[in-house]
């Protein structure tokens, strides 16, 4: 029986005992695409998820699974061929985004760009800020990640409110978004990209919120829409902290850049030493899980 093919972004020694009965090739198609493309039937895309990848899927004639790296699919899923099970990234990035969605938080709220700019200058610039601890935080998306930037916000003493896409005990609906904001001092968004998340925030979301509220995005650039968080930057109501753009990177002209009360940061809410670990283990129990003929996890759609 021929060993079925395994195509892993890196090397499979990394998953420190992938299963026998399969065969590994090391493959990133943005540099070079093997002759086995036609072979492959589980496939591991590289982390950054660029367009040469969707460009290789209809190739991949015998592929029974995609695994990505990433929890968010939105750039991949409408090029994955029918009858392909995808598989998402959940809980690789959970403590990496987390730990960003808290930084972005503590940084715009104690000031820090501020300090780091008279650090520049070497300017001596004291005053008072903002503290976390006796907010209220509203999290939008109550997911895998959600819950993660629960666990690390609680310890700061903080009253944190939960919010998902429908509603379940001490979870509340995203329906529920207009009552919520106007009490929200802080709210970090986690939802995933899809067509009902796609704006979410708009001018009337904006306007809802207290006034000197702080939004913070892990999320997608597309949930907010871009235009109307400059508008309320420049009308002095809301501070912004982000992780993520509508196009990335963010153009050197864009008007975002130059906005008040604003902390960016180049979409590295995954990129840190907490992600390999993570994705080598899931990688590894989804290839023993496959190899076995077991159910995998952190399935989408299709089957095999």
């Amino acid at each position: 029986m021929t060993e079925r093919l395994v195509w892993l972004p890196f090397d499979p020694a990394e998953l420190g005992d992938p299963p026998e009965g399969l065969r590994y090739e090391v493959v990133d198609p943005t540099e070079h695409v093997p002759d086995s493309v036609a072979d492959v039937r589980f496939y591991v895309p590289p982390y950054q998820v660029g367009p040469r990848v969707a460009e290789v899927l209809p190739r991949m004639t015998s592929l029974e699974v995609l695994q990505t790296l990433t929890a968010g699919v939105d750039n991949v899923r409408p090029h994955v061929p029918e009858g392909v099970l995808l598989a998402t990234g959940r809980g690789i990035h959970d403590a990496s985004t987390a730990e960003l969605a808290l930084t972005l938080t503590l940084a715009s709220l104690r000031g820090v760009p501020g300090f780091v700019r008279d650090q520049d200058r070497h300017h001596w610039q004291t005053g008072w800020h903002q503290s976390l601890a006796d907010k209220r935080v509203v999290i939008v998306g109550y997911g895998a990640v959600g819950e993660a930037v629960e666990r690390r916000l609680v310890p700061f003493e903080v009253d944190v409110v939960k919010v998902a896409r429908s509603a379940r005990e001490a979870v509340h609906a995203i329906s529920d978004l207009p009552r919520l904001l106007p009490d929200a001092d802080v709210v970090v968004l986690v939802v995933p990209l899809t067509e009902e998340t796609r704006g979410l925030v708009d001018a009337t979301f904006l306007a809802a919120m207290k006034e000197g509220a702080l939004l913070v995005n892990v999320a997608r650039g597309a949930v907010v829409d871009t235009d109307a968080v400059v508008a309320a930057l420049h009308g002095g109501g809301l501070h912004y902290a982000t992780d993520v753009a509508e196009v990335e990177p963010l153009p050197a002209d864009h008007p975002l850049w130059d906005a008040p009360n604003l902390l960016v940061s180049p979409h590295v809410g995954g990129a840190s030493t907490a992600m390999w670990p993570r994705a080598h283990r899931l990688v590894r129990d989804q290839l023993h899980r496959y190899a076995a003929g077991e159910e995998l996890v952190n399935v989408l759609s299709g089957s095999y």
